[in-house]
């Protein structure tokens, strides 16, 4: 069974951890603050699709929020900005899958 509240936890770790607001993921999210507010205490359930966008933009796979196992490790990015906007929070989403996905063409040719 999915254990809400560890994916709420872990959400909410990762936001902080990479400095955005519930407001700034709610914009890219394109869901209301309060949605944000409410998975994170585990009054809601963050949807598929919402975690996808938001595994892609932490730099995460999906399956890091559902198992307590599964190790994270961020692709640093250099972002100067005095505010970032939903269209940065997509470039940065973007330059994340990229780099995911080469971690994991890497990890099938050492045989991983």
């Amino acid at each position: 069974m999915l254990n809400f509240d560890l994916v709420g936890k872990k959400f909410k770790v990762l936001r902080e951890q990479c400095g955005f607001t519930q407001g700034q993921l709610a914009e890219y999210l394109n869901v209301d603050q309060s949605y944000i507010s409410k998975c994170e205490k585990n009054e809601r359930q963050f949807s598929v699709d919402i975690l996808e966008k938001a595994a892609n933009l932490f730099g995460c796979s999906l399956e890091y929020f559902t198992n307590d196992e599964t190790e994270y490790s961020p692709a640093a990015i250099a972002l100067r900005a005095k505010a970032v906007t939903a269209e940065d929070l997509e470039t940065i989403a973007t330059m994340n899958k990229i780099a995911l996905n080469l971690r994991y063409m890497e990890g099938l040719l050492k045989g991983e």
